[in-house]
């Protein structure tokens, strides 16, 4: 097979690239490049192993997998403020999470790299101008002028810098008593006592108190286990702009596998999983736990052959398949690839993705989603896992710590004349806090009709 070639750091530059922008200065881009290759990386090999570890835990049905954070990251919302409200977002669903399901929930966030998205079209026309696509911040500009919207290689290293600075504020945030579960559980009894569906959580928040009662009876000292007052949490993107990804790809020296250090986990979308593009070919080299997104016209020999490429020794925690078919075609379409693989005895961890299947323009053109349309989706992915005895193992989803009014429902029961209201997204509508709050509470009774422990593959 074509893929059993060897693979050098670069092999995947002699390969068709889907959805890279088109750099007007090659030159320029080439300087970038090779003064990202001499930054210090933004995540270390020992941190990816620890979570390939995990996900392997997912796989087997002993954990559970939250990856939640922006669609695409903004240089405009890199300030203490909005880290600390999508941390604190993704933490009070992870408590709900783990209680609910009785096993772990390995916390990874679309944060500190998330600053490109695929587009349909290379270039987008208004009144008759012609200009490029927005690609994301960390390619160009929003603003419809010429200026704004060339592809500019400085903002790869913008990208690299803000990713810094985010990851140093994570890092303080996850060890310094923010993460304490004391602290989150109560976070998450005050959205239970404000949020309309308040009552519907009230039970599960009652018994999460009364088990962390019995933990201070027991002697346990919530104030001092370190394992109450730290979190892991883990870095992700899209690896969509591969220039940048293998600036910051590094030799490790203890096993000498190249990891992409640019996150932790890299997924490759549904728009660049061509089997002989440049995106396969570069995350099939990197030893970075990976993901790819599986959309509806995804097909079982087609999944097969990228899961054997991806993952030829069949590791467990190596290959995350993420799920985004659309509420109205996740029944029909997601079954008969779970069990293909199963009948495969591939090691992957399934998750689902309800968002970006579920996108739709409300009046005025706004794209937007609806949450019972979102929750649908997820409803479903658990209940194909059950019937195929296999471990519904993640959640994905797209959201904010902010107040924003992108997603149509939720407990405040958003229309679309809210959208208007605070729509802040630069890309694809999010859910916002308690929209998030409210997923995870739902998604958590799920859980606990799934059971826990270990399950079959």
């Amino acid at each position: 097979m074509e893929h059993l070639t060897p693979w050098t750091i670069d092999s995947w530059r002699s390969r068709p690239v889907a959805q890279s922008p088109l750099w007007p200065d090659e030159a320029h881009l080439e300087r970038v490049e090779a003064e990202l290759a001499t930054k210090p990386p933004l995540v270390f090999a020992g941190e990816a192993r620890r979570l390939r570890g995990q996900l392997a835990d997912a796989a087997a049905g002993n954990a559970f997998l939250l990856q939640a954070g922006d669609c695409a990251e903004s240089f405009a919302e890199g300030s203490a403020d909005f880290i600390r409200d999508k941390l604190k977002v993704i933490l009070q669903m992870a408590v709900a999470l783990t209680y609910a399901g009785g096993v772990p929930v390995v916390k990874i966030g679309r944060i500190a790299g998330q600053f490109a998205k695929p587009r349909s079209d290379n270039f987008e026309e208004r009144d008759g101008v012609r200009l490029d696509a927005f690609r994301g911040h960390i390619v160009n500009g929003e603003a419809f002028t010429e200026q704004e919207r060339r592809p500019n290689p400085d903002r790869l290293l913008m990208a690299y810098h803000q990713s810094v600075a985010t990851l140093n504020l994570l890092r303080a945030f996850t060890t310094g008593g923010f993460a304490s579960l004391t602290r989150v559980h109560a976070w998450n009894q005050e959205f239970v006592s404000n949020s309309p569906e308040g009552k519907r959580y009230e039970l599960l928040a009652d018994d999460i108190e009364r088990a962390m009662t019995f933990m201070r009876s027991c002697g346990i000292d919530m104030a001092d286990d370190h394992a109450l007052q730290a979190v892991d949490f883990y870095t992700s993107h899209e690896a969509l702009i591969l220039p940048y990804e293998q600036a910051l790809t590094r030799q490790d020296s203890l096993t000498g596998d190249f990891y992409d250090c640019s996150a932790h986990f890299l997924w490759i979308g549904d728009r660049t999983r061509q089997l002989d593009g440049g995106h396969v070919e570069f995350l099939r080299g990197v030893a970075n736990p990976l993901g790819l997104k599986v959309g509806p016209s995804t097909t079982v020999e087609g999944l097969r052959t990228l899961v054997s490429t991806l993952n030829p020794d069949n590791t467990p925690g190596r290959l995350t398949l993420i799920a985004r078919m659309g509420h109205d075609k996740v029944s029909d379409l997601l079954g008969p690839l779970v069990e293909a693989l199963q009948a495969d005895g591939a090691s992957v961890l399934w998750t689902s993705d309800p968002m970006h299947g579920n996108t739709f323009k409300a009046a005025g053109g706004i794209k937007t989603r609806r949450f019972d349309d979102i929750l649908s989706e997820v409803t479903q992915f658990f209940a194909v896992h059950q019937s195929l005895g296999t471990w519904p193992g993640g959640l994905h989803v797209e959201l904010t710590g902010s107040d924003v009014t992108e997603c149509l429902g939720g407990g405040h029961d958003l229309t679309e004349s809210d959208l208007t209201t605070n729509y802040t997204s630069i890309c694809d509508p999010r859910l916002n806090a308690s929209q998030g709050l409210d997923m995870a509470f739902r998604v958590a009774e799920l859980l606990q009709r799934a059971g826990s422990g270990a399950r079959s593959l």
